[in-house]
């Protein structure tokens, strides 16, 4: 998985084509973590996007163009992604970027606007929904800034309606909800916009508890949420730090029904995590590896890119990071003929997108719509749950929730 894997500072233009055609080509700029505290899912996701990137130009480029890209490992250093950003836009002329963290995403957002250069990221938060910073709670304009999937609100969201159900089911009076993170713009993101949601549905929110997105002994933590009560904590965390905690909790004893956001549980997680990830119930925002969906038949030609033999299994990251690059090819499809792929030109063409879906892969990407008002491609949101029990381990689809596009939402 490290073909085109470079350090910030080493990092080298890759150019896919040669001669006439790099003339003509269509940089992108990916900037992942390989190397940092989210590399647990930053590989498997960046790995789609780069392998995506390379299949797009072995089956045609953009009509008929090819797309140059150089991936940087920036380790999750928001510096890093800020000094490749200039470098980027200062020496050559990059039409779009796919992107990574939340810290880095939401440093950019001004950059990217001024600059004109669609940003996709892999950064869900919700404050990168606002295309004119016109929100109620106070977000950012961030015209160029585009996602696949549901926003991290929606995600917590839809896993709170689940929780109400539960709770129901179960016969508790009274639920409480808890939210579980770093201190840091991703885990955050969604904090507090869910947490008001969690009240409105009738939880007792207490006081959030924080835990590193380092992994480390979490029994401390495990011990304050075991004395909150919380019947239900939302881990906002990624797989690698989820791990921990899980096994943690398991330790101390904590019965507590998890929940976690997309990034929290994956198949990687759930094989480390073992029968401390039973019941975990986690948001994902595409189809699975073992999905039979039609577009399926192209995501597993991609994944030869990296993996000629066709044998190895991409967790539920590897599709979401798919789905990115071909929304971001079929903006720049119409772009190309609509006066060329400029940045101002990506943005109209994937503002003008309505409950589309890439040809190529029906089935797997959500069909996504975005506006020159609402950059919330999605609220649609996939709820499984991972189940390991005696060395069987499985992940199973259990529900979907689609969030109201409330205008009072937009940008939170």
């Amino acid at each position: 998985m490290k073909a085109n894997l470079f350090s910030a500072a080493a990092a080298a233009a890759v150019l896919i084509g040669a001669g006439p055609a790099v003339a003509q080509g269509i940089f992108v700029g990916h900037i992942a973590d390989y190397t940092g505290a989210t590399s647990d899912v930053g590989k498997p996701y960046g790995q789609g996007v780069a392998d995506a990137l390379a299949y797009v130009n072995a089956h045609g480029g953009v009509n008929g163009k090819k797309i140059e890209f150089e991936t940087v490992d920036y380790s999750y250093e928001i510096p890093r992604a800020i000094a490749t950003y200039k470098k980027w836009t200062g020496s050559q002329k990059v039409a779009a970027i796919q992107g990574w963290g939340t810290g880095d995403t939401e440093a950019m957002v001004t950059f990217v606007a001024k600059d004109e250069i669609p940003y996709f990221s892999a950064s869900y938060s919700g404050h990168l929904t606002d295309p004119s910073g016109k929100g109620a709670h106070g977000s950012k304009p961030a015209p160029y800034n585009f996602f696949y999937g549901p926003s991290y609100t929606d995600g917590c969201r839809a896993l709170v309606q689940w929780a109400a159900g539960d709770a129901k089911k179960k016969g508790i009076a009274a639920p409480k909800f808890v939210h579980l993170g770093d201190n840091h713009p991703y885990p955050n993101a969604p904090k507090a916009a869910c947490g008001e949601y969690a009240k409105e549905m009738g939880f007792a929110v207490v006081p959030p508890i924080q835990y590193s997105l380092k992994p480390g002994d979490f029994k401390a933590q495990c011990l304050s949420l075991k004395e909150s009560g919380a019947h239900y904590a939302f881990l906002a965390n990624t797989g690698g730090s989820t791990i921990s905690l899980l096994k943690s909790c398991e330790t101390v004893g904590v019965d507590t029904q998890f929940l976690g956001n997309v990034w929290a549980m994956d198949e990687n997680a759930l094989k480390a995590a073992g029968d401390a990830a039973n019941g975990v119930v986690f948001v994902v925002g595409a189809a699975d590896w073992r999905s039979t969906a039609p577009g399926m038949t192209t995501v597993r030609e991609i994944s030869k890119v990296s993996d000629p033999s066709g044998s190895q299994y991409r967790p539920v990251h590897y599709m979401r990071g798919i789905c990115s690059v071909y929304y971001m090819r079929d903006a720049m499809a119409v772009a190309d003929k609509a006066g060329g792929v400029t940045g101002p030109n990506i943005k109209k063409a994937m503002e003008q997108m309505k409950d589309h879906v890439p040809a190529e892969l029906q089935g797997v990407c959500i069909p996504s719509t975005w506006t020159a008002e609402d950059h919330r491609g999605t609220t649609t949101v996939f709820m499984y749950r991972a189940n390991s029990k005696g060395g069987a381990q499985s992940i199973e689809k259990i529900g979907e929730s689609v969030i109201p596009r409330k205008p009072e939402w937009l940008g939170w």
